[in-house]
């Protein structure tokens, strides 16, 4: 997958700014696409180009104006091309893992805390991840979002992001337990 079709799924719900896009990115997009905003920026200037998105200009008084970007129907067509295509299986590649693989070798301590400081930060998204997913579904229970809502997508990727970020809260948390307790035994003798 590409960049492009991140930003083209990302515009489907209607037109952006480069800004409101890097921040839809921000809270939703990101469980399964990374992007800092100079790259959506750029992104969207290669899309317009290639006539997958349309730009507009909107003329603010009070504030600079501003570029708004909606997808075209060569956009949905190139979304469509893509979601037919096969998908390749996802791996893991994890700079911390790593770390976790050599820690009998290379010292705990530093593993330790940034195991810790990866729980924290999953505890962080399970709470902002919960509070988008209430917002997306409104009043509607989940079950009957999931039946009846109009647009179901985004919803669905949230709650992969929030499984992934409890079971990722869960292995740090008891990573980093099996290590302090080798520690203490290991000091212990």
């Amino acid at each position: 997958m590409a960049l492009r079709h991140a930003v083209l799924a990302a515009l489907l719900d209607g037109e952006y700014s480069g800004y409101q896009l890097a921040k839809a990115f921000d809270i939703g997009v990101a469980n399964f696409w990374h992007a800092v905003p100079q790259q959506l920026y750029t992104e969207l200037a290669k899309l317009e180009k290639e006539g997958l998105v349309a730009g507009r200009q909107v003329i603010q008084e009070s504030r600079p104006n501003k570029r708004l970007f909606r997808v075209t129907d060569a956009g949905q067509a190139e979304l469509e091309r893509f979601a037919a295509d096969v998908s390749k299986p996802s791996f893991i590649r994890d700079d911390l893992l790593v770390k976790v693989q050599a820690a009998d070798r290379v010292g705990t301590g530093p593993v330790i805390e940034q195991l810790d400081e990866r729980a924290a930060a999953a505890d962080a998204k399970i709470e902002l991840l919960g509070k988008l997913l209430l917002r997306l579904r409104g009043d509607v229970d989940e079950g009957e979002f999931l039946r009846t809502g109009e647009r179901i997508g985004p919803y669905l990727t949230c709650l992969r992001g929030l499984s992934f970020e409890r079971e990722h809260r869960e292995w740090c948390l008891r990573i980093a337990a099996v290590l302090r307790e080798r520690r203490t035994e290991h000091a212990e003798r």
